[in-house]
């Protein structure tokens, strides 16, 4: 074996072997550096425009626009991540002080449903509240204890997320100043045609901006105005209600109205009329009509998937990445779906008789 065929041969086993090794390190902090490279591609058009309009240097806009950053997407999100762990402790207190009667409002909304109704759960063996009592309970118990332990494990870990949190600030601000030159970079060295990389560069910048800018943005307006309205009528805990929404509302087909509905429908049958009456048609008018208002918008056509492979993609990313999985996953499946769609392309087409 020549030197040169050995060479050849060597090279890429060495280059799998510390990619690997490089991935394996990094991967303590893998949320840190997603985060990083999400917040860059966001902002990466203001640094532009920055860096256009003023001339200033490469480091100073980069640092107006990770200032920018800090103030419109971080710091939001950890106020409200405080605020909802402290809800979740005061729920918490007040179910097991009985403060809070989950089974009370259990039983006063089956006897509130009209005879029919009761019969027909009955007749299929739902009469019996006892065990769906105690399945909520336990399920509301299990829910707010988790967050009320957040509290405690944050303390422990606050070593481990300051850190985390300003290596994402510090890759961010690199990422922002120096993205253009490491876009070049990765495309340099990504083996494929140059219509191929650049095809694939700006489906995975629409997919990121769709996901993060369309359907986040989405889901925290239909939450902020479902605790709005929840406040409004003053039902308790509005914030985590608000949260739930945001949450449910990045899931096609189920959205925020597996929460507000059967509270309006609570409301009406146990004679609060004009509150289920206001909730319902807040609900259906305007909740409900953000998503075919707002997405259109900022998602734009060219980026939209079918909602079952948008249902089944959110739902496997969080399963797998926990909660960043809201983002990976659709942004994985966009990628499978685009990757493949060059395949097909590239292959001759076959001629049928």
């Amino acid at each position: 074996m020549t030197p040169d065929v050995f060479h050849n041969k060597s090279l890429p086993v060495l280059l799998i072997l510390v990619t690997v090794a490089f991935i394996w390190i990094l991967l303590p902090f893998y949320g840190a550096m997603f985060w990083a490279v999400i917040l860059g591609i966001l902002f990466a058009p203001l640094q532009r425009r920055l860096q256009l309009k003023f001339g200033w240097q490469r480091n100073l806009t980069a640092l107006c626009t990770l200032g920018v950053c800090l103030l419109i997407a971080i710091l939001p999100v950890i106020v409200i991540a405080t605020l909802l762990v402290q809800e979740g402790a005061t729920i918490y207190k007040n179910i097991e002080s009985g403060q809070l009667d989950i089974s009370g409002y259990i039983a006063q909304f089956k006897h509130s449903l009209p005879p029919y109704f009761q019969q027909l759960l009955d007749r299929f063996g739902m009469g019996e509240l006892e065990g769906l009592r105690e399945k909520i309970v336990k399920g509301a118990m299990q829910g707010s204890q988790f967050l009320a332990s957040q509290a405690f494990s944050f303390g422990q870990g606050t070593f481990e997320f300051v850190v985390s949190f300003f290596i994402m600030l510090y890759l961010l601000f690199f990422f922002l100043r120096d993205g253009a030159e490491l876009v070049r970079k990765i495309r340099t060295a990504t083996p494929l045609a140059e219509h191929q990389k650049r095809r694939l560069q700006l489906k995975f910048n629409r997919v990121v901006r769709a996901t993060v800018k369309g359907n986040l943005l989405v889901a925290v307006t239909q939450g902020a105005l479902g605790g709005l309205i929840f406040w409004f009528l003053d039902i308790p805990s509005a914030l985590l209600w608000a949260v739930l929404m945001a949450f449910l509302s990045l899931l096609p087909a189920v959205g925020a109205g597996i929460v507000w509905a059967p509270v309006a429908a609570y409301f009406l049958l146990s004679g609060a009329i004009w509150q289920g009456v206001v909730l319902g048609c807040f609900g259906v008018f305007v909740i409900g009509l953000v998503d075919n208002v707002l997405r259109p918008i900022l998602v734009g056509k060219d980026t939209k998937m079918p909602d079952y492979l948008i249902l089944i993609s959110t739902l496997g990313g969080l399963a797998v990445f926990g909660l960043n999985g809201f983002v990976i996953g659709p942004l994985i499946a966009a990628l499978f779906m685009s990757s493949w769609a060059l395949y097909v392309e590239t292959q001759p087409r076959v001629q049928l008789p």
